[in-house]
């Protein structure tokens, strides 16, 4: 099973949990087929041929994903990922440390980049096979937070 990993990231944060999930399925790449680590603006539809486990990541920006990962999930034709395991992930600050009322009540609301991402995958046919999983920054600009990089890789390991 050929597996790629696509990711974007503004402040190098999704891209070192990127980077973790891709070390962690290389780690059984013999077993598991060739993996390969795209960024998100750089990814043509031939990079999907063959694929038979796609996992992708993007920073939580307004709730979202950002533009280039929205763009890539966009161009990916309706179906074409009937028979592909999917996984989605993000980065994002944790609800309990926003000061704000007002604003721990619109993240609450909008939610993250994840489950967007898993929607948008299943929706071209993507099988899921783990919740969209979050990873934790200490700030809108990091770093992550201790441990995360080493929570991606187990999450890896069970995908």
């Amino acid at each position: 099973m050929n597996i790629l990993v696509v990711y974007e990231s503004y402040f190098g944060n999704t891209e070192q949990i990127a980077r973790a999930i891709y070390e962690a399925l290389s780690r059984a790449q013999d077993a598991l087929g060739t993996v390969r680590l795209l960024n998100a603006a750089g990814v043509k539809p031939e990079d999907l041929a063959g694929v038979g486990l796609l996992v992708v990541g993007s920073p939580t920006r307004g709730f979202r994903p950002t533009e280039a990962t929205v763009a890539f999930l966009k161009g990916i034709p309706k179906g074409s990922l009937r028979g592909v395991r999917v996984a989605a992930f993000d980065t994002r600050i944790l609800l309990e440390t926003i000061d704000s009322k007002a604003l721990r009540w619109m993240v609450n609301t909008g939610g993250y980049a994840a489950k967007h991402i898993a929607s948008s995958l299943q929706k071209s046919g993507g099988e899921l096979v783990a919740p969209p999983e979050g990873f934790l920054v200490t700030g809108e600009e990091g770093p992550l937070k201790d441990g995360e990089l080493e929570r991606a890789a187990a999450w890896a390991d069970k995908l």
